[in-house]
């Protein structure tokens, strides 16, 4: 048995660090879901912090929202496929967008629903993922501002998630010139700039923000209160919010190295043995009842430090646990920190219980 624990004081803890922050200096902000799969359970607990705005990935997820607070305004958060418009018209208040043909679809069918969708425009900033290109904003934004049934509600940028292209002042600049361009251009005004996902909290920290960057999307930083500039905990935040839990099924003391002919293993990993190897080495190994099917050891931190994980394969984890001062046994839990990665492959598994504090 393994399972997921979401500690709600934690989660919390960091909601209020996060949103006093960003009040303090007038910016508006939503809480990106996508980590949660759609967890109905978790989903509540984001709800009940009182957040106004919540951020997805995936329409299903975004239908979840809406059926628990329609209230809540809910943002798709890529640019939308063909085959989808119609649900994202009636799931997703907000959508980002690059592409005139997508965005003429959006109008029509936000005609036939008797809505009003609105959009942001999403512009290409160097980490090469969505956005329209610099050079061709304005023609774009020409081309949509006529478009019925759409409102513009800002424009916004994507950083670091493909390229690794970090969110810099100057960047960020870039991104503020863009908002008063198309302003003086059309005489219009553009609501929000969002140019503010987690690993941009430092720049507030430090209070190097452009004052135009005004919205903010935050996933990592509120469930892992994780500075993504330094890879360290952010002060006054909590990097517990989520554990994982794993049973023990066996504990034997084995052999260092593999016996016989060797090949890859499941995950494609090799052992190498040669002349030096001492194959009288043995450790003292657990077996946890978790595997590749689950999760991705790499992004599993123990919390007990006097082990470490050997390897896994599709259902099971074997780890090490020779130099541990607690006397480990049969049905004991393990237990992990997560990374962002690590957290998302457990959420996204069906056999892995999710549970709250």
């Amino acid at each position: 048995m393994a399972f997921l624990k979401l500690y709600k004081s934690k989660l919390k803890e960091n909601y209020t660090f996060l949103d006093t922050l960003f009040k303090e200096r007038n910016i508006q902000w939503g809480v990106v879901t996508k980590l949660l799969c759609g967890n109905n359970l978790f989903i509540k607990a984001i709800i009940d912090l009182g957040v106004t705005e919540m951020l997805d990935s995936r329409i299903s997820n975004l239908k979840k929202i809406k059926l628990l607070n329609p209230a809540i305004q809910t943002v798709y958060i890529k640019p939308p496929s063909k085959r989808n418009i119609k649900k994202i018209v009636q799931y997703a208040d907000v959508s980002f967008n690059t592409e005139i043909v997508t965005l003429k679809m959006l109008s029509e069918e936000a005609q036939k629903q008797n809505k009003t969708h609105k959009i942001i425009i999403m512009i290409e900033m160097g980490d090469l993922r969505e956005g329209v290109l610099g050079e061709e904003l304005l023609q774009f934004y020409k081309q949509v501002f006529s478009l019925p049934n759409i409102e513009i509600s800002g424009i916004g940028t994507n950083l670091n998630c493909l390229s690794g292209v970090m969110p810099t002042q100057d960047k960020l600049i870039q991104l503020s010139l863009y908002k008063q361009l198309i302003e003086a251009k059309f005489n219009v005004k553009i609501p929000w700039v969002s140019g503010g996902t987690s690993v941009a909290i430092p720049l507030l920290l430090k209070n190097a923000r452009p004052m135009a960057v005004n919205h903010f999307r935050i996933g990592e930083a509120l469930f892992f209160g994780k500075d993504l500039f330094t890879n360290e905990t952010i002060e006054g935040m909590n990097n517990e919010v989520f554990k994982l839990f794993a049973e023990i099924i066996e504990i034997t003391e084995k052999p260092d190295n593999p016996i016989g002919e060797l090949g890859e293993n499941v995950a494609g990993n090799t052992y190498e043995i040669n002349n030096e190897t001492d194959l009288s080495q043995t450790s003292l190994r657990a077996i946890l009842d978790i595997g590749l099917l689950d999760m991705q050891p790499q992004y599993l931190l123990p919390e007990n430090e006097n082990i470490s994980i050997v390897d896994a394969s599709s259902d099971m984890m074997v780890i090490d646990i020779s130099n541990s001062e607690k006397n480990y046994k049969i049905g004991d839990l393990v237990s992990f920190k997560l990374q962002y990665m690590g957290a998302l492959y457990l959420l996204n598994s069906d056999y892995i219980e999710k549970i709250m504090e």
